[in-house]
């Protein structure tokens, strides 16, 4: 039995567990209005300052495979500070860098320390939560996330304009210490340490495998990684499309960023109403469904030059507002079936995440042809590979609704 909590204290565990979420989606939009300021003064093509994103996309993917079995042996907060200094260290080397090679590379740190917060996040949800309220607290996390695209580009933007793109670096230090005090603070403890947990290898791959073996993990796992690329291909393909092709300024992009960010947060609102009349699996098909249209629909426009700024802008909006109905269930149904290795499968959970989404990344920047064409692309091809995962499920082996692996339950 978990213990009860109130209102007050639901609300103050949300809202801090939220902000460990947003690091990293402060770090990966926070800088982009920066992009064209940075290739310039690094002297280098746009298309390799894109490659910082990826760079930190990559190392989110690889740390949160280490962060698991930490967070499973130390319990969840020890792992969780050494991971938030390295972020902060890392932060300032990006402030300092003079190259694109030493961004790439302190773009990794980043990553490494930041993504603590996320898989620390998502266990103790598990840990503290019903598995019955799972879904509606990751919905809440998905909206205070959401919120940070409508904050981070436009004040990146500001600092950028005002400033220089190097403090941008200082205010993502400044905040992890402030999110560093109040996890201290007040987050609980979450599962305690277990002792049993091995750091060996062996062991750590063998509760690896014994977490993808689970179908339901594996098939929602794919679904939600797959599909919640298509937001880093437009990520990584935005300040190229918006600021150099359609000529906004970096105050300008920051809004747009802001009012695509919108979408995710009403979707993920309206999710949070859906849960009560439907389920998880439900809003799934459906909002795939729709993904997968818009998505085609914008890269034929793009193909025919059929879109201006304007109807872009909508269709992308319409698209996005998938990934607030995605998001949160497909991370609900991927780790309804653990309890003791619930650090473990939310480390391989975003791992796989962030791995998909550094491959969409890379994909928009390796075909860069000045184009909008490589981000549209990006974001449908992304849609359209969750969706045949869902409808491979459902026309092989029926809905995964119907097999809940309660063997896993145990593990």
């Amino acid at each position: 039995m978990k213990k009860q909590i109130s209102k007050k204290e639901y609300f103050k565990i949300v809202l801090v567990l939220g902000a460990l979420c947003t690091i990293s989606p402060f770090s990966i939009d926070m800088y982009l209005p920066g992009f064209p300021a940075m290739a310039r003064e690094l002297e280098t093509p746009i298309a390799n300052i894109q490659l910082s994103l990826t760079a930190y996309l990559v190392g989110i993917a690889i740390g949160q495979l280490f962060y698991g079995p930490l967070l499973d042996k130390y319990g969840r907060k020890k792992p969780l500070y050494v991971g938030l200094g390295i972020y902060v260290l890392a932060s300032i080397g990006c402030a300092l860098s003079d190259s694109v090679e030493n961004l790439i590379l302190m773009r990794f740190l980043q990553a490494i320390g930041g993504c603590a917060g996320m898989v620390a996040a998502q266990a103790m949800v598990r840990d503290i939560f019903p598995v019955t309220k799972t879904a509606q607290v990751l919905a809440l996390l998905t909206l205070v996330i959401a919120v940070s695209p409508m904050i981070a580009p436009t004040l990146g933007g500001f600092v950028t304009a005002y400033y220089h793109w190097h403090w941008v670096f200082i205010v993502l230090a400044f905040l992890t210490v402030i999110i560093w005090m109040a996890v201290i603070w007040v987050l609980p403890d979450g599962a305690e340490p277990d002792t049993q947990v091995s750091l060996k290898p062996k062991q750590v791959w063998k509760n690896y495998i014994q977490v993808l073996q689970n179908r339901q993990f594996l098939v929602y796992m794919s679904i939600g990684g797959l599909a919640g690329a298509a937001p880093f291909a437009y990520i990584a393909g935005s300040a190229d499309v918006f600021m150099n092709i359609y000529g906004v300024s970096e105050t300008q992009y920051g809004w747009i960023f802001a009012l695509l960010a919108f979408a995710m947060i009403g979707s993920t609102q309206l999710n949070h109403l859906l849960l009560r009349k439907f389920s998880s699996q439900q809003i799934i098909n459906f909002s795939m469904h729709y993904q997968v249209t818009v998505g085609l629909l914008l890269v034929l426009g793009i193909y025919f030059q059929w879109l201006e700024v304007g109807p872009l802008l909508m269709l992308m909006f319409v698209f996005l507002t998938a990934h607030g109905l995605n998001g949160p269930n497909t991370a609900a149904l991927s780790l309804a079936p653990f309890s003791r290795n619930a650090g473990s499968a939310s480390a391989i959970l975003g791992s796989i995440r962030m791995a998909f989404g550094g491959l969409a990344s890379a994909g928009v920047s390796f075909f860069h042809d000045g184009t909008s064409l490589p981000m549209v692309s990006g974001m449908a091809t992304c849609a359209v590979a969750g969706f045949l995962v869902l409808k491979l499920d459902q026309n092989i082996n029926g809905s995964i609704s119907k097999v809940y692996n309660k063997k896993a339950l145990a593990s």
